[in-house]
């Protein structure tokens, strides 16, 4: 028998915890974890948390340790307090297509992933909608106007700290060119899709979805 009410309603707790966590951790991370090749929580990116050591309240120093009421670790700083949360970064991007069908990607000009094919994209700005960008990350890379449709999906890269959303869009203007991010410009039938030399795993999977969606 329980020493008190108080006990019992603490085990169950415990019990409801346990229970809702492995509920949790049976609906694994979804299809935008596909494209990641870390495991999930292990905290902020190294390379990332090296470049976040001042506070941008007070300029003090930022120290990683556990918070009051929190289930993980964060960055507080000595001085005043202040909590810095560390949140990826959306990348927005577009899988054009051509009146034939064919699916648009560059050959990057830039790292990560130089000389390699991925879609057209970049992070987007904090003044804009998505849409928005993707119509305009498509023309700086490209020279191509398009017009996003449907969002193909999600694709988490961990090990960058960024989500990549990718659109199917249509190529309606503009005229294609090489610029400083993309070497090349091609439009590729799915057929003919470089797969050894795609750049990214996110790449990969939202052509991949493209495809699936495509032969249904």
């Amino acid at each position: 028998m329980s020493d008190s009410p108080r006990s019992d309603d603490a085990a169950q707790a415990g019990i409801d915890d346990a229970v809702e966590a492995a509920l949790r951790a049976s609906l694994g991370r979804g299809p935008d974890g596909r494209s990641t090749a870390i495991d999930s929580g292990r905290g902020t990116p190294t390379w990332l948390a090296e470049m976040l050591r001042h506070c941008v309240r007070c300029g003090g120093e930022l120290r990683e340790g556990p918070v009051e009421g929190d289930d993980r670790d964060r960055l507080v700083c000595t001085a005043c307090g202040h909590i810095s949360y560390v949140n990826p970064r959306l990348v927005v991007t577009t899988l054009p297509l051509t009146e034939k069908g064919e699916i648009v990607l560059i050959r990057r000009g830039i790292e990560p992933g130089r000389g390699s094919w991925a879609q057209p994209g970049g992070f987007l700005e904090v003044d804009e909608t998505v849409t928005e960008a993707a119509i305009r990350e498509t023309h700086e890379e490209t020279g191509l106007i398009v017009e996003p449709g449907a969002i193909i999906g999600l694709y988490a890269r961990l090990e960058a700290a960024v989500i990549v959303l990718a659109y199917e869009a249509r190529v309606v203007g503009g005229t294609p060119r090489p610029t400083p991010e993309a070497l090349e410009v091609v439009p590729f039938a799915p057929a003919a899709i470089p797969w050894r030399e795609i750049a990214f795993d996110t790449t990969r999977w939202a052509l991949r979805d493209l495809l699936a969606r495509h032969s249904r």
